[in-house]
């Protein structure tokens, strides 16, 4: 049995990277991400090096915070335009203006020009690179079509996180080997170029948005995602312990540079060889993450990675030796591909689809502002109480906080389970099966339990229609001018012609057992299946088959009144 479960768990993780691989348009988001964050962890190491050289560990936190103050203001503010519209355009957008950025800092370093052109053009970069996140966050739900599909997903990108946390440090190591951080930009610059490229051509339903108001307000469209984070104790929990994953990692883009040259004497190099084991770490625990896809204990493992940003950390500072630094760092690596993994499926199921942009950009501007503290944080905790104390009292952080909301993320589990059954169940209604991941979960959130006695009756021929129902269990005997022309059991639905076309109740359905229905309003349900053309176009040729099948001999008494 042991060896069953084994061979199961491995088949879902090969499902999780084939499904990527088989659909061009996540296929395309996923390479498109990573060249973008190719592109952002290749850029850190060379500003960080550009600092280092102007004025040491202090220059170092005081580039990291100025880099990352202007984004996290205008992140909440610029990600409503996400959810106006098509997402992948905001992406291009973005990575073309941080390649134009980042080829503009090249030309300075290769010139050397002032150390301030480029912290002025690190920060324009960052505000892109902070905007691209939310914007791909929102959109890979909107290329799935279930839970499971989501977190196949956000395992892949995780993967390339995780390799572009590798080959981007590796790549400016060696090319800080052989030639300066001028090449270092220009190749990041490309990068960025190249993620637009790939977004050109993506082909999906896009979900329908509302139009875009007359006179913008940023301010108030901003302040809804915020609502939505707040209103929700979970998703106030994940973002709170992202903001502390994030504090420790802007932490450690001082430590590894102080680390690597005062602690271990390594040098310039051992900045990146340190970052690197950190990108070993994440493709390895990339991998592993895909064991996890479809376990239902997303909230554990999330809390596990945030455990892991902090405590290996605080391990070197007990250990500073450089194999010991090397193998610790690649836990943190292990630390942040878990929360990719569960961290963006959780928000991504938790929030609503028309301020997901924004959730994410609240958090993408809580990353950077506790990206920034943490460089400052580092900065003046090595002056005052040396390295290794800082890297001890700096890594604690996570660990401690993790352990303290563990019992509330396995609740978290628990709620994520039961409505993935709704899931379930709708989707196996042909008219379903074609919608997003999104418009699934707001249908399942709608769901209303019924429970119907043997030969009751749930509506009547000539009946307004207000609901469509699902069979959870039991059958329903449906009943056309008093004749049995049907019966429905378990994943069949029944109500969808008296909304669809706008007429009365067409028959009567009558429990032919005792039923348990699951029940949607008009409203949610139109809204939803008429939003999609796929879905639209399926649910018109389920009522033309009826229709054609069987049509009542006085079909129409009126409109059904509104919802």
């Amino acid at each position: 049995m042991g060896a069953d479960r084994s061979q199961s768990r491995l088949g879902q993780a090969a499902a999780a990277f084939s499904s990527n691989a088989r659909n061009p348009n996540l296929r395309r988001a996923q390479l498109s991400f990573l060249g973008a964050w190719t592109a952002e962890w290749a850029f850190t190491v060379a500003l960080g090096i550009v600092a280092y050289r102007d004025g040491g560990a202090a220059a170092l936190g005081l580039v990291g915070l100025l880099r990352m103050v202007p984004s996290a203001i205008l992140a909440p503010l610029l990600s409503p335009l996400a959810d106006r519209g098509r997402r992948e355009r905001v992406l291009i957008l973005v990575s073309t203006a941080r390649g134009l950025a980042t080829a503009a800092a090249a030309v300075v370093a290769a010139v050397a020009g002032p150390p301030m052109v480029i912290y002025a053009l690190a920060v324009l970069s960052t505000i892109a690179a902070t905007l691209y996140r939310p914007a791909h966050s929102a959109l890979l739900p909107s290329l799935c079509h279930t839970g499971y599909e989501l977190a196949s997903a956000n395992v892949v990108r995780g993967l390339l996180d995780s390799a572009a946390t590798l080959v981007g440090p590796l790549l400016a190591a060696v090319l800080l080997q052989f030639t300066g951080v001028d090449v270092v930009f220009a190749v990041a610059a490309a990068s960025s170029f190249w993620a637009a490229g790939l977004l050109v051509r993506l082909r999906y339903d896009a979900p329908p948005r509302p139009p875009a108001p007359s006179r913008s307000n940023l301010f108030g469209e901003a302040a809804e995602g915020i609502r939505a984070v707040t209103q929700n104790r979970d998703l106030t929990l994940i973002l709170g312990l992202a903001a502390a994953q994030a504090l420790t990692r802007g932490a450690l883009t001082v430590l590894s540079v102080v680390v690597a040259i005062e602690l271990l004497g390594t040098g310039e190099p051992g900045v990146g060889a340190l970052m690197a084991a950190v990108g070993v770490g994440a493709v390895l625990g990339s991998l592993a993450a895909s064991l996890l896809v479809g376990t239902g204990r997303l909230g554990a493992w999330f809390a596990v990675g945030v455990g892991l940003w902090g405590l290996p950390i605080a391990l070197v500072g007990l250990v500073p030796q450089e194999s010991a630094a090397l193998g610790l760092l690649a836990f943190v690596g292990v630390g942040n591909a878990l929360i990719d993994v569960a961290g963006f499926t959780l928000i991504g199921r938790m929030a609503p689809d028309e301020v997901l942009a924004r959730v994410f950009g609240v958090l993408e501007s809580l990353v950077t502002v506790f990206i920034g503290l943490g460089a400052i944080v580092a900065s003046v905790m090595v002056g005052w109480v040396g390295v290794q104390a800082a890297l001890v009292w700096i890594g604690l952080v996570c660990p401690v906080l993790a352990a303290a909301s563990w019992r509330r993320l396995r609740t978290l589990d628990r709620s994520v389970v039961t409505r993935d059954l709704g899931a379930v169940l709708l989707q196996r209604v042909a008219m379903f099966r074609a919608l997003p991941l999104p418009a699934v979960e707001q249908l399942a959130r709608g769901l209303n339990a019924i429970t119907v006695a043997e030969g009751e009756v749930v509506f009547r021929q000539g009946d307004l229609g207000y609901r469509y129902y699902l069979i959870e269990s039991g059958e329903a005997d449906v009943l056309g001018d008093g004749r049995v022309i049907a019966t429905l059991g378990p994943g069949e639905g029944f109500g969808e012609i008296a909304l669809l076309r706008r007429t009365r109740r067409t028959a009567t359905v009558v429990g032919r057992s005792e039923l348990r229905l699951q029940a949607l309003d008009s409203g949610r349900f139109l809204s939803v299946v008429l939003g999609y053309s796929l879905s639209a176009r399926e649910a018109e040729a389920v009522v033309d088959d009826m229709l054609g099948r069987y049509r009542p001999d006085d079909p129409s008494g009126g409109p059904p009144a509104p919802s």
